[in-house]
């Protein structure tokens, strides 16, 4: 009997990677082949995004583009954009298996069961109610030179803007010793780990291992070379987690601080529980300790009644922080959240463009940045190399070209020569210098 072919899309955060990838290895070792997205298959998975109006319209499209390649293979729907809109989709004839934000270690199983079955498979469970972590094992990722580890899901904060708590429900974590087992089976193949989450600084809010003690007990526990940290909120940033990253190679230089807002009457519109200042003195704490530290935030524009006023004071807090880049988004009202009520809202036009004036301030902080690498050396992890040359990143997560071919998952020692085209460029110095790290 032939063997079926799968295909998978990932759409949105790093956990949604990471849960893409466990599924992704547990068809393998069920005999299905894996193909492209865009070829022929006889099932689909579309792991989904709900986080903004475009990541929802962009699943949609998965859905689309995965029945034209073939009506009648077998369409699964998973994640996040399924769990607040699981009504309407059991509607669309052309999806075979809905599963929401929990039970996705269920989706071979669920599979096997629509082929013999042929009716819709509908399981999507109260999130708010279940805080139940599910385990999805993992032993490396084919696609990716990082590997994710998904550590912490949901979250309990409720912002005004966000529909993520609605989708991923009550905030749970992995248990540390799990953590340890799935670290160690990703560093048999992996140079570096991101611990991931969907609010990762909460690890273990209810118990005694808290995210800074699970990171020593990896530090100690796990041969390793490099250990990322996804992203994180300004108020779980302590000085024990400032003093251990400053102290210890192994943990990379970068940090994600979503700000959200450059101004205080906008983050309380928010629901934010931090102020300007507040957020200010963090990052001056942690530069003091970590001068070469990269930190990077989201940043929404076009709140609604974002005035003027405030749109001006959020860039110049931007200019004044001297992040290394920032992620900018236009707001998008989501059904439910209680920013989908304030009014009045700002127009179209005018959140374009906000976007083109934050992103123009974006650029000029990260070419500042990157331009402070020039004749500086920087180790970089290899992500892509051709026949004349390679790429990666470095504990910053600054990406480098180097001018000659080197194997893929190597950590090589770089000279920056120059800043060309948004990219650092460089010559490699020293090879496979992993040895020295871990």
């Amino acid at each position: 009997m032939e063997k079926k072919k799968y295909a998978i899309a990932t759409l949105g955060c790093k956990v949604n990677t990471f849960e893409a990838e466990s599924i992704n290895e547990a068809m393998k070792e069920r005999g299905f082949i894996e193909v492209d997205f865009k070829e022929y298959a006889d099932i689909y998975i579309v792991f989904t995004c709900a986080v903004t109006n475009t990541a929802a319209s962009k699943s949609r499209q998965k859905v689309s583009q995965a029945n034209h390649c073939n009506p009648d293979a077998i369409i699964c729907v998973v994640g996040c954009y399924v769990q607040i809109n699981a009504d309407k989709l059991q509607e669309d004839e052309r999806i075979d298996i809905l599963v929401g934000s929990s039970g996705k270690y269920m989706i071979p199983d669920l599979i096997q069961r629509a082929f013999e079955e042929r009716n819709k498979i509908v399981h999507v469970n109260n999130v708010l109610k279940d805080v139940k972590f599910d385990l999805l094992p993992i032993n490396m990722f084919n696609h990716h030179t990082r590997a994710f580890l998904k550590i912490q899901d949901g979250c309990n904060q409720y912002c005004s803007f966000c529909i993520i708590p609605y989708a991923r429900g009550k905030e749970r974590s992995l248990d540390a010793d799990e953590v340890i087992h799935q670290a160690r089976q990703l560093a048999e193949n992996h140079h570096e780990i991101v611990l991931s989450g969907i609010h990762t600084g909460r690890y273990g809010i209810n118990s005694e291992v808290d995210l800074t003690t699970l990171i020593k007990r990896i530090l100690k526990e796990v041969s390793i070379a490099r250990i990322r940290i996804s992203s994180i909120e300004v108020t779980e940033i302590t000085d024990e987690f400032i003093d251990l990253m400053a102290n210890n190679n192994r943990l990379c230089k970068h940090l994600h601080i979503p700000i959200q807002s450059g101004s205080d009457a906008v983050l309380k519109r928010m629901h934010r529980p931090y102020t300007i200042a507040m957020f200010k003195d963090k990052v001056k704490e942690i530069r003091k300790k970590i001068p070469s530290i990269s930190i990077s935030t989201d940043l929404i524009v076009g709140f609604p009644d974002e005035t003027d006023q405030e749109f001006v004071e959020s860039m110049d807090t931007m200019k004044e922080l001297k992040l290394s880049f920032m992620h900018v988004f236009p707001y998008s009202a989501k059904d439910g959240t209680i920013a989908s009520k304030i009014k009045p809202i700002v127009s179209s036009q005018e959140k374009k463009h906000r976007v083109s004036i934050a992103n123009s301030v974006s650029m000029r902080l990260y070419y500042a940045y990157m331009t402070s690498f020039v004749n500086q050396e920087v180790d970089v992890l290899i992500e892509k190399s051709d026949e004349t040359s390679a790429s990666g990143y470095t504990s910053q997560y600054v990406k480098v070209i180097v001018d000659t071919p080197v194997t893929s998952n190597k950590i090589v020692k770089v000279i920056c020569t120059h800043f060309k085209d948004d990219t650092l460029h460089g010559k490699v110095v020293e090879e496979n210098v992993v040895e020295s790290i871990v």
